[in-house]
């Protein structure tokens, strides 16, 4: 038993930069080897090595010899996009302490102001970090005067480190022993076993594998615990902790971080935030964790539908891998059996789905992303048939009529913007073209602004990130927290083919976006397509009013081409006919929209 045991979470201001430093750790306490092998070894994921990014929190516990004494330090390496917020707040709640890292060379960012917050609302100890201080342009004495600006940090206490280079990385490691408390102080060694379930994977042999914080009590291979949530009872059989490598241990200790595997097989039954206890004790749950609110739906389908119970399975362990994504039921006319799945954000679903992909091999359909929408209905037999006067709607095909309709609202978020000023012009026109309304701006230094605009939600999941980013060459920073929702004029955009509504392309917009969308889809669908034998009217509409409209000719038979010369009036007669027969085939003909048309127009 080591005589301090230490939760500790990182909170990066960009997602690769907390890797490099939670090796550096690795290797001066010798967890492992300083080779090539162990270049990435807490980058896990496949998509992770793609990307260069950070998307799952990552545990690894060491050994640190102190002034003669050995003491036991869990590190939690989290993402810093604000797509993976639920790793951090999660990790937060189960920690002591935190390491506030910032780049020295690009400075505070908007990711650094909400990480920071979320570890002060958790009222853990936060140690401010520099990082990148050997390159070229680092400016540390402008960043650490930033940090005191925003956050009240003294020079003296911002540490400086280069994990590439390994410079300052003990410093760090002995500032966590002596500023965060022991987990021992909240916890009671001789009390029942209580353990906090914060995070789990699946594993094919094992089932489920659940990392854990030992709250009170010790536990033992073999003992029988129960699950709060579901009121099951297992038998653990194997115990370890991350090295970050699963290491098997014979016990765990009061305030020590690990795992353990009880062949869980039902990804329901291993609920992140559920509280385990010894089978024959009865004992309070722990608070656990807020639920994961979804900012971004998207409806998943399989390729084929004969793929249907694989990708569920895949999904439920992907799932049970990632607790803030929300699932639910969907069907389509066209697409068939899938899932109305939620996120956090557009790169988390991209995440995500690239995980089907690569660690399932799942092939699917990813419809457009859409918001929820809270919708105030009038009626007696509207509300009774919905179940609510007011309800959330995440898919337009369940959008009310508009006379049943008394209100509608959409999300609005609080966006943090930090930018240099010479892009402040550029930034504020995005802004107010995405209908966003100026809060507040306030220079961070001589060079380097800080703006507040509320944005509706709709306007910043598609392509924000991407026009801010080219607008500021890559220097500005973005963040953005929920506000909630608030009344706002919401109509449904329906597609029409020849008169007749196709309900799979229906979307919901803005009134004003409404024309500029539908515009867009139909001219999509033009080039989508295929002809048919009679004319195809694509339009737009929302309600009876038609906003856009376009063409798709017939495929029209040569039928003058037996006419060699002869009377005008042969050949008019010949024309005549034709298009007669094209006026009663519009008339019985139904258009078939191939699946390939459908997946064309609804991906992403």
């Amino acid at each position: 038993m080591y005589p301090l045991s230490i939760f500790l979470c990182i909170l990066p201001q960009q997602t690769y930069l907390f890797s490099c430093r939670l090796q550096q750790c690795l290797y001066i306490s010798g967890a492992i080897k300083k080779d090539t092998k162990n270049k990435q070894v807490l980058d896990k994921l496949q998509v992770e090595q793609e990307r260069g990014i950070t998307v799952k929190a990552q545990t690894a516990s060491i050994v640190y010899n102190y002034h003669g004494q050995k003491y036991l330090l869990n590190l939690v390496d989290t993402p810093g996009h604000v797509d993976f917020t639920y790793e951090v707040s999660r990790s937060l709640a189960a920690c002591q302490g935190a390491i506030l890292l910032v780049d020295a060379n690009e400075g505070v960012q908007a990711q650094t102001v909400a990480n920071f917050y979320l570890a002060f609302v958790n009222e853990i100890v936060i140690i401010p970090v520099l990082n990148k201080i050997d390159l070229k342009n680092a400016n540390p004495a402008g960043v650490k005067e930033q940090l005191k600006n925003l956050f009240d940090f003294s020079p003296d206490e911002v540490l400086s480190v280069s994990a590439k280079l390994g410079i300052g990385v003990t410093e760090v490691i002995e500032a966590i022993i002596r500023l965060v408390p022991s987990p021992e102080k909240k916890c009671n060694k001789d009390s029942p076993v209580r353990l906090l379930l914060f995070d789990s994977w699946f594993d094919r042999y094992k089932g489920a594998v659940c990392l854990i914080l030992v709250v009170d009590g010790t536990l033992k291979k073999g003992d029988h615990i129960t699950s709060s949530h579901s009121g099951k009872s297992y038998e653990v059989r194997d115990l370890g902790i991350l090295t970050p490598l699963e290491t098997s241990v014979p016990q765990l200790y009061t305030g020590q971080v690990g795992y353990f595997t009880a062949n869980i097989r039902a990804a329901k039954e291993a609920q992140v935030g559920d509280t385990f206890h010894l089978k024959s004790a009865k004992c309070e749950p722990l608070q656990g964790f807020k639920p994961a609110k979804p900012m971004v739906f998207g409806g998943v389908y399989p390729i084929d539908q004969k793929e249907h119970p694989a990708l569920k399975a895949a999904i439920e362990h992907l799932c049970l891998n990632d607790a803030s994504v929300s699932v639910s039921i969907e069907s389509s006319a066209s697409l068939g059996q899938g899932w109305r799945l939620g996120f956090l954000g557009l790169l988390h679903m991209d995440v995500f789905t690239q995980r089907l992909e690569q660690e399932h091999g799942a092939q699917v359909i990813i419809t457009t992303p859409t918001v929820p929408y809270k919708v105030k209905l009038r009626g007696g037999r509207v509300i009774r048939e919905f179940g609510r006067e007011e309800v959330i709607i995440t898919n337009p095909s369940l959008w009310p009529e508009k006379n049943n309709i008394s209100e509608t609202n959409e999300p609005f978020v609080m966006g943090t913007i930090i930018t240099p000023d010479t892009y402040l012009g550029a930034i504020i026109g995005l802004c107010h073209s995405r209908r966003g309304v100026q809060y507040s701006m306030r220079n961070l230094d001589n060079t380097r602004l800080i703006i507040q605009y509320k944005l509706p939600l709709n306007e910043i999941v598609v392509d924000f990130y991407d026009a801010l980013k080219s607008l500021s060459s890559g220097y500005a920073t973005f963040d953005y927290e929920d506000l909630g929702f608030e009344p706002s004029d919401i109509v449904k955009l329906n597609i029409l083919l020849n008169g007749q509504v196709v309900p799979e392309l229906s979307t919901l917009a803005h009134i004003t976006q409404a024309r500029t969308l539908g515009k867009n889809i139909c001219e999509k669908l033009k080039e989508t397509l295929p002809k048919q034998l009679f004319q195809i009217a694509i339009q737009a509409a929302v309600g009876g009013d038609i906003l856009a409209r376009t063409n798709i000719k017939p495929v029209r038979k040569d039928v003058l081409a037996k006419c060699y010369g002869g009377d005008i009036s042969r050949k008019m007669k010949l024309l005549k006919r034709q298009a007669e027969g094209k006026k009663r085939m519009k008339m019985y003909g139904n258009i078939e929209v191939p699946r390939e048309t459908f997946i064309n127009i609804l991906k992403r």
